[in-house]
Parts: structure tokens; sequence; C-alpha cells
């Protein structure tokens, strides 16, 4: 029995790694093919104990086996010089029940008989690759002799260009940890060798970002309460439902505040498992949220990098399924706020969002255009005239914005309808402002509550005058064009002023000048300035109650299902936010040297493409339909880039909930690889699509007994919206803009097999996720992969794409494809994703279920069977 001292050196990310491979092993029978395997075990030094550590996949019917998995052994394990490596070789009996037990073969340590010191049985040879950066200086092939045999370090597998560095880690260790690390060798057609490292990491924003959702949630909806609250005084009904709402409303802010204190306490893992799907505390955060990772080192192409964000699909479990999903819950809702007799006056979607637009753009503008008129004043007490035209310019900006958001029917039809709520008001006839309300006749046939006649005793006016209206939000900008006129009388007066200056060349005299006209400046402005922050505000108070008012109706129109609904479509959405930000940024890292994929940033937007694995059957039905509504919303979502001012990366989120702004820091060195219209703060757009495609048994139970409508329906929408994002972008972005690989033709191809296969009707038709994803691909846009916990479908899938791509991008084997597929599920990260939901290595599928999976999405004998979701 021989023995091997290895030493590690250890560079980058990974230390040497080996890949085993037997010679003329002998089988314990005659005639009996061999199945094996090597297990890796560690003798420590100190402690001089065998610790089994990992192995490789099995290799069946061959006395000559070569492995394709390799062994990683991470920088911070603690491996020294004396550190001894053991390889078992062990044979595995295989019976028609399965796997009945294994049998020792051989055992060696890095040697060529057996631990009894018996005949030869075979030989191991062993060859190490070494995956990271490798510093100045180090060899590029490290050979250590094993009783005369070398073991050559035969690759080294170093990041695409512009995606590494020390200036970039900051950023990434911000928002990924523990990262889990397998490596392979596949074959290629022409008999070379693909090396591939394979990487899942855990993002830190699968609490972050539900945390700053919940803090602005809570924000926006203690504004609002203290809004309805403000509303003024109103007549008795009025005040009734007011008292109502607010009570409700008040319930609700606290949950929010409960849950994320809760969050708050959260310590250890930074990903939620599936086990944790139902519970209350954590429904705002995403399932098993992960980035997958192959880095594909290939003898003739540059390394190249495939991501795939793998995520439960956004729903809300702990909210539950019984009557359906968002989907379905909106539309049944929206109806019967339509159709029923409320004690109020409906309002449309359209209508409510805008009142809240309207409600927003007050918050955001007024105080901008009170600062921007203030530094107007200073600039005109320092008599500067550059910073007096820079500061009119942007008091012009926004104060025309601020005019702007007022000119709608809207506003005008919902100041009509708070005057009618006012006390003082005897029913009579229905007050219906136009274009926007309609009222909902009582079923008992009584005086409906809108039903409105004007006394003489209102409080506010004794009649009300719609254009009045027009002449209050009107005053803002004559008031804007007096300041801008008596800017351009001051400016055109000091020009006149320095002239006879400087013709009379009088020291004496030019300082009076100046003394008197700076006083004049700020005099002559001062009193504008005080009539437009006048005008502003009647504009601001009338405004900002008429809009509350109108949200005062959408919420009295359905308590408590519209909050529920909130509440249900705020815990999706989450989930859905934090996969897409943390997608969002790992794209921007690894192409921050693609021009041509930072003009399609700004230019374009970014495609954000999600596969969906669940059936159309029993509660994934309603999962499917929370999805569907949680992905939809998404764009109501801008990205913008800012240089980082200190060591904190993590994104910030601004807004509300009709648009957010995520806030994505840069290091100085990153960010100055912008283009300069990110630089320069533009919003970028992001267009999300699902496609959805069932392929478990109970997707079998719903096309041949069930409705797969709601697929279909999915799937037809969303292929329409990836047609309007790729005319844009053949309208927006050059041809050359794309890899030469990917032409323009192409992905037309591509669009147009999409779509028959969308129309093809055809049972789990996977092809349909496959052509998805390249164009996503092709596209430069971010993938996704969902099923209901992201655990067991979501792993065949993912690692079926990625055998895929090595084979179409990179000319893997044809003859190793399923073997490479079942190391990939046997040995690689996916199962590593299982054992930490679940704490089994067992992708939880039996043989029955199976019988309905499409062929490539199953698993490999032996990495299934009965286990908890």
């Amino acid at each position: 029995m021989s023995e091997f001292s290895l030493r590690f050196i250890f560079r980058g990310f990974f230390s040497l790694v080996p890949f085993p491979a037997c010679k003329d092993l002998v089988a314990t029978a005659r005639d009996r093919k061999l199945n094996t395997f090597v297990q890796i075990s560690v003798v420590h030094p100190a402690q001089q104990t065998l610790t089994r550590y990992s192995s490789t996949e099995i290799v069946e019917g061959t006395r000559d086996p070569l492995f394709l998995t390799g062994v990683t052994f991470p920088p911070e394990y603690p491996i020294y010089e004396e550190t001894k490596i053991k390889l078992t070789v062990y044979d595995l009996l295989f019976f028609d029940k399965g796997l009945l037990k294994n049998k020792l073969l051989i055992l060696l340590i890095f040697g060529f008989r057996t631990s009894d010191g018996g005949k030869t049985v075979g030989t191991i040879d062993v060859s190490f690759v070494k995956m990271g950066e490798i510093e100045e200086g180090e060899v590029d092939h490290i050979t250590t002799d094993v009783q005369g045999q070398k073991c050559a370090l035969v690759c080294e597998c170093t990041a695409p260009e512009g995606i590494s560095g020390k200036d970039s880690l900051p950023l990434l260790n911000a928002v990924l940890k523990n990262p889990i690390c397998k490596l392979y060798r596949f074959p290629t057609s022409d008999n070379k060798w693909l090396h591939i490292r394979e990487q899942m990491s855990e993002s830190t924003l699968s609490f972050h970002v539900p945390k700053e959702l919940i803090n602005l949630h809570i924000k926006e909806d203690m504004r609002r309460n203290q809004d309805l609250k403000e509303l003024g005084e109103l007549a008795p009904h009025w005040d009734n439902m007011r008292k109502n709402v607010v009570a409700h409303c008040e319930q609700m802010l606290n949950m929010y505040q409960d849950t994320l204190a809760d969050l708050g306490k959260h310590t250890g893992s930074s990903f939620k498992s599936s086990c944790s799907k139902g519970e209350k505390t954590l429904e705002f955060v995403p399932i098993n949220l992960h980035l997958q990772r192959m880095h594909v080192h290939s003898p003739r192409l540059k390394d190249a990098l495939y991501d795939v964000i793998t995520v439960g699909a956004p729903a809300a479990h702990y909210q539950g399924f019984k009557n359906g999903g968002l989907r379905k819950l909106l539309n049944k809702f929206e109806a019967e706020r339509r159709n029923t007799g409320y004690q109020c006056i409906y309002y449309s979607p359209e209508n409510t969002a805008k009142a809240k637009e309207v409600l927003s753009n007050i918050n955001h503008l007024q105080p901008l255009i009170s600062s921007h008129a203030d530094q107007l004043l200073n600039s005109a007490s320092q008599h500067s005239p550059d910073s007096l035209k820079n500061s009119l310019k942007m008091l012009s900006e926004k104060t025309e914005l601020f005019v702007h958001a007022f000119k709608d029917q809207l506003v005008r039809s919902a100041l009509l309808a708070l005057y009618t709520a006012r006390p003082g008001c005897v029913l009579k006839k229905p007050a219906v402002p136009r274009n926007s309300v309609e009222g909902s006749g009582d079923p008992q046939g009584q005086d409906h509550p809108s039903q409105i006649k004007r006394q003489n005793s209102i409080p506010h006016h004794s009649e009300y005058d719609e254009e009045e209206w027009d002449r209050v939000w009107t005053n803002v900008g004559k008031s804007l064009n007096c300041i801008i006129a008596m800017v351009d009388r001051l400016l055109e007066k000091d020009n006149s002023s320095n002239g006879i200056k400087e013709s009379e060349n009088d020291p004496s005299s030019a300082d009076h000048v100046v003394s008197h006209t700076s006083g004049d400046w700020y005099e002559q402005l001062y009193p504008l300035i005080i009539t437009l922050k006048d005008c502003m505000g009647e504009v601001v108070t009338r405004a900002k109650q008429s809009m509350t008012f109108v949200l005062l109706q959408e919420l009295a129109c359905g308590l408590p299902q519209h909050l529920m609904l909130t509440l249900r479509r705020d815990i999706v959405f989450s989930q859905a936010l934090a996969g897409l930000v943390c997608g969002f940024i790992i794209k921007l890292h690894t192409s921050l040297h693609d021009q041509g994929f930072l003009q399609q940033l700004h230019t374009v937007g970014l495609i954000v493409q999600y596969e969906g694995l669940l059936s159309t059957y029993s509660e994934e039905i309603g999962m499917l339909e929370d999805m569907a509504v949680g992905i939809s919303d998404l764009q109501k979502v801008t990205f913008k880039i800012i240089e980082a001012k200190s060591n904190d990366f993590l994104p910030v989120i601004t807004g509300r909930r009709e648009h957010y702004v995520i806030e994505v820091k840069l290091p100085a060195k990153m960010f100055e690889l912008l283009p300069q219209e990110i630089k320069e703060g533009k919003q970028l757009h992001v267009y999300p699509v699902l496609f959805n495609v069932g392929i478990n048994e109970q997707q079998t139970l719903a096309e041949r007994f069930g409705d797969t409508t709601l697929q279909e329906s999915v799937n037809q929408e969303n292929f329409e919206f990836l047609k309007e994002y790729y005319k844009l972008f053949t309208e927006k972005m050059p041809p050359d803009c794309l890899p030469h690989f990917q032409e323009q033709n192409d992905l037309k191809r591509l669009l147009e097999n999409l779509h028959q296969n969308i129309q093809a009707k055809k049972r789990k038709n996977v092809e349909i996720m496959w052509v998805a994803a390249t164009i996503c691909r092709k596209l430069n846009g971010i993938r996704f992969t969902c099923c209901k916990s992201a655990k067991d479908r979501t792993s065949m899938s993912v690692t079926l794409e990625q055998c895929s791509i090595l084979r179409d991008e990179h000319q893997l084997h044809k003859d190793f494809f399923i073997r490479a597929l079942d190391c990939m599920r046997r040995e690689g990260c996916r199962i590593e994703n299982v054992l930490k939901n679940i704490k089994c290595r067992k992708y939880a599928f039996n043989m029955i279920q199976l019988m309905a999976f499409p062929k490539y999405y199953r698993p490999p004998e032996g990495t299934y069977g009965k286990a908890d979701t």
C-alpha cells in the first residue's frame, strides 16, 4: 500500500481539483460488468482520522472508467502539506428492484494495489485542474510524481473579460453569499476537453428587498391615512365611510409594521427554504432564490458564462389558493365592484391609478418648486446673473410639470364629487362628474348617497363653479410667467448698467449701481415668489383633497377585500422584485465591457424571461395566477445606476406601489465604464415576460380532464409582449449590436417557431421553454426558471439547459449528452440545493410521477424518492 501527500496551492476561488480515472479494473465475478465510482476522503494530520469528503458520478459497464465529475476543495477548507487524500473505488450492484447495496471493489491511496497488499487489480490516474486567477510568477502547469506517474494541471480557467478583478468584488459580495461549486470535464466532438465550473449562490437580496419594500408601503400607507383624516368636514354618510376605511387601514398598517419587525429579527441563512413557504413572517421573502451559473472553458472559444436565476414561483402561499390566485381574484373583485350597489362612487382602476399619480406628483414636486424658488431669491440677493438664469430654468421646468399634472378631467370631476359630499347637502339627484364617475343604484330602490341637492348653507362656496378650478391651477402658470418676465427685465437692466459703467469708467458710480440693482432684484422678485407659492398651495390643497376622496371611494367599495388583495399583491410583487434586482445586478456586472449591451440597456431596456413549470391543476393554478400578476407588475419598475459613495453596495428602492425606482450602486471604477446617458441618471426599463409549461403528472390530469386555458392565455399574451420588445429593439438598435452569430434573421425564425409552438396546443410542449430561453439569451436578457419551490422540476430544467448549451454552443460530444446530464443531476449544485432545502439528497419524485414527465426531465436512478417539499 502506497500513500501520497499532496500539497495544495490556493489561488482565487478554488484549490486544485482532482479528476480521477481507473484502468484495468478487475470484477469480483466473471462476466459481470462494473459500475464504479470513486469516493474521496481526507486524512487530517492532527487527528489522523479519515473523513469522507466527496465522490464522483457512477460510471456503468466498463473496466476503464473515466470520471467526469471533479472534486473541489475551496480555499477555506483546512488542507496542509501533511494532509493525505484517499481515493476509494466502489462497485455498485444493481438488481431489478434497484440498488441493493454497494460493495467495496478496491481501495487505493494513489497506488496500484489493494489495501491489504494483495494482487494488482487496476490503476488510478488523477489529473488536476486549477480554477481561478493566476498570480504573477505562478507556473502554468504543475506536475506531481505519484510513484513515477505524472499528474498534470490540464487546464487554467480564467474569468471572461470584464467580470473579474478586485474592483467588482465588493458589489458581488454584497449581493451573493454561500457559494457551492462543482467542476466537470466533458469531451467535445473533436476529442478535446470542455472544463465546466458550476456554481450556485444565495442572494442577500432575498431579505433586503422585502424589507425595503415594506418600509415604503408603511410610509405610503401612513401618508394616505393622514390624507384621509385631513380630507376636511364631510356629511355623516361619507364621514362614517372614512372612519371605517381608516380603521381597516390602521389594522393593515400594524400588520406591515409587525412583518417588518419580524424580518429585522431574522438571522442565519439568506435564503428561504421550500419548507418555509407557508410561514407568515416570511411571506414577502422569495422561496429558494439562487444564482445558478455555468462557466465554460472551451479549447476553441472564449470562456463563457451562462446565468439563470432560480426561485420559487412568486405566490402568496400563506394566504392560500382556495379561491384562486391574483389574476382570478382581481378580475372577480373589479366586476363585483362595478356591478354591485355599493354605497360609494365607482372609479375605474385607471382613474384610481391616476389619482395616486397626481398625489405622488404633488408630494414630489411641491417641495422641489419651493426649493428652486428659494434658490432663485438667493441668486437675486447675490446679484449673480448666471446663477439666476440656472435657478429660473430649474424652477420653470418643475413648475411646468406641476401644472401639467392637473390637466386632467379626473381632478375637476373629483372636486365636484367632494363638494357634494360636504355637510349641508340634501340627496335629490345624482351629481355625476363628467366622463369619470359612474354612480351605482341601490338595489332596494332607496336614494343613493351620491344623489345631492345643493343648499344655500354650503360652508365653502354658495355655488360650485367648475371653471374656478381651471383658474386656480392656471394661476400657477401665470405666476411663473410673471417671474420669468421680471428676471428678463432685471437681466436686461443689468446689461445696460454694465454698459454705462464701462463707458463712464467711474468706480464710485459702478459701486452705487451694483448695490442699488442688487437690492432691486430681491425686492422685485420676492412678492412674485410669494404669489407663486400661494397659488401652488391653493392648488395642492384642492387637488390633494379631491384625489384623496377618489382613493376613499376605491377603499370603501370593497372593504376588507380590497386591502387583502393589496396585501396579496404586495407579497407576490416583493418575491418577484427580489429575484429581478438580483438578476439585474448580476447581468450588469457580467456585461460592463459589452458596449452593445450597455447601449441596449439605456436605449431599449432589458428583456427578462421567466420560465414557469407550474401545472394548471389544483393549487398550482392559483400559484400561476399569482405569478402572472407579480411578473406583469414588474413593468412598474425602473433601474437607475449611481456611483457608490461608501462601502454599502446594497440597492436602494424608492417610489410607491404604481412606480418603483431601484438605485443600483457601482464602485467608482465600474461606474466610469457606463455610457454618459446612464451616468446622468437615465431610468432603465425592464420588459418581463412569462412562458409556462406544466410538466408533471398533475399537468397530465389538467390536459385530459381539466382546463389549460390559463396557460394558453398567459403564453399568448406574453408572446405578444415579447414581439413588441423585439420590434422596439430592431427599430432602435443597430444591426451589429448583437454578437456576430446572433443574427437578426435567426431571431425572426426563433420568434416564428415560438409562435407556432404556442399555437399548436401540444401537450407538455417543452419546446416553448427551450425556444423562449434561446431568444432571451440572444437578446442579452435575464433568465429565470421557476416551479413551486425551485427545487425539483427547476433542477431538471436548469441542468437540461446547461447541457443543451454545451451541446449547441460548445460542441459537447453527442454520446456524452445524457451522461453529462446525469452527472450534473447526481453530483452537481442542484442536488446540493435539494439538501439545503429539505436536508435530504433526493429529488421529490416517485417512479409513477416520473412516467408522466417529458423524457429529458427525469433524474437518474438513485437520486429521487419520497421527500418533503
